[in-house]
This record gives structure tokens, C-alpha cells and sequence, in this order.
């Protein structure tokens, strides 16, 4: 899980801005991984890799977990 990480999304701190602003089912999965709930594996939230920032990412297991939440929804 090694990559460029944008400057961009590093200069603006994006991570930081979505980590105080997670929507709710983000929320409730974080309650659930933080602090090695999960079997011992170790979970970081908003995870800046290459252009993307990742909604959480084990990198010892090398998994990534996007969740959608209600922002997703299309306005119509």
C-alpha cells in the first residue's frame, strides 16, 4: 500500500477536514475498529494515498473499507 501521496491533499490537511465531518455509518464502523477491536488488527481512518483519500485502511492486512454514506445520495 505504498504510493505518491497528492500534495495537494496533504497541504490542505483534506483528511483532517473528513475526519471531523464523517458521516454517520462511518461513525458507526470506526466504533468498531478503533483501538484493535477487530480480531487485533490496527485501522487508520482518512488514509491519504495517491490522489484519494481512503475512508479506512489496515495496512497490515492490506485492506481498504470505502463507506457510502447519505452525502452520496443523487440530488434529483
Amino acid at each position: 500500500m505504498e504510493g505518491q501521496t497528492n500534495q495537494f491533499i496533504l497541504r490542505k490537511r483534506v483528511q483532517r477536514l473528513l475526519r471531523s465531518n464523517m458521516t454517520l455509518a462511518e461513525r458507526k464502523l470506526w466504533q468498531r475498529l478503533r483501538g484493535k477491536q477487530l480480531y487485533g488488527w490496527k485501522f487508520r481512518r482518512q488514509h491519504p494515498y495517491g490522489v484519494y483519500v481512503l475512508d479506512f485502511v489496515c495496512i497490515d492486512a492490506k485492506l481498504i473499507v470505502e463507506v457510502d454514506g447519505g452525502q452520496h445520495v443523487e440530488q434529483r
